[in-house]
């Protein structure tokens, strides 16, 4: 009799705790092996590091998200609830209300980065090229232009979170020459290095094809 009451009783425990541990199991979003310059960096670009936040101007509090080092001041690497660059994306404290939000992906994109080493990895990825508007154009302005160029703040009036915003930032032929950080263009990203040159490639290629909607 004790033995059958001793078993309802774990029965009863492992029943009542089998949701937290399903949450804290599916609260996180796969992410596929990460690299710094190409995964993470643009995040904290697009996203934090706007005019007058941490940009390295005089606003930006001590963190100047735009470049490794700085992102490494707000991280210890291995432990992301100790890093203050995840746990204030990750409470909802940072980025201001009123900024365009970290996704649930990025969120879990930092936190692993963080987890694994924290390394200051690039050209992790074999380079595509492919430049349909879908699939390669609107994710790559999603991951370095919306944080600033979105519809609710369309910095220098262009929109880049939409394909009609996109091609307005083309046929005024400033797209190019700003990524590409051309003398005579505003440099974008803003306060950090130029976009990989495969990403430049397919931005190219989809131009020269008359920007399809593809």
């Amino acid at each position: 009799m004790l033995k059958f009451r001793f078993a309802s009783i774990s029965i009863v425990v492992l029943l009542a705790t089998a949701p937290l541990v399903y949450q804290s199991c599916t609260y996180d979003v796969q992410v596929p092996s990460i690299c710094f310059q190409e995964d993470v960096l643009p995040i904290f670009v697009s996203k934090c590091a706007q005019s007058g936040c941490h940009n390295g101007g005089r606003k930006s509090e001590g963190y100047n998200l735009t470049t490794y080092e700085g992102i490494m001041k707000g991280v210890k690497a291995g432990k992301p609830f100790s890093s203050a660059c995840y746990t204030q994306i990750s409470s909802g404290s940072m980025p201001p209300s009123r900024s365009v939000q970290l996704t649930q992906v990025e969120k879990s994109t930092i936190k692993a980065w963080i987890k694994s080493g924290a390394e200051n990895t690039s050209n992790c990825n074999t380079c595509d090229s492919t430049y349909t508007y879908a699939a390669r154009i609107q994710p790559l302005m999603d991951k370095w232009c919306v944080g600033c160029h979105s519809t609710n703040n369309p910095g220098g009036s262009y929109d880049l979170s939409n394909y009609n915003g996109v091609v307005k930032s083309v046929t005024n032929a400033r797209l190019l020459g700003s990524i590409k950080q051309q003398s005579g263009y505003s440099a974008m990203p803003q306060g950090t290095s130029p976009i990989s040159d495969c990403d430049i490639i397919a931005v190219t290629k989809w131009i020269n094809a008359g920007h399809p909607n593809n």
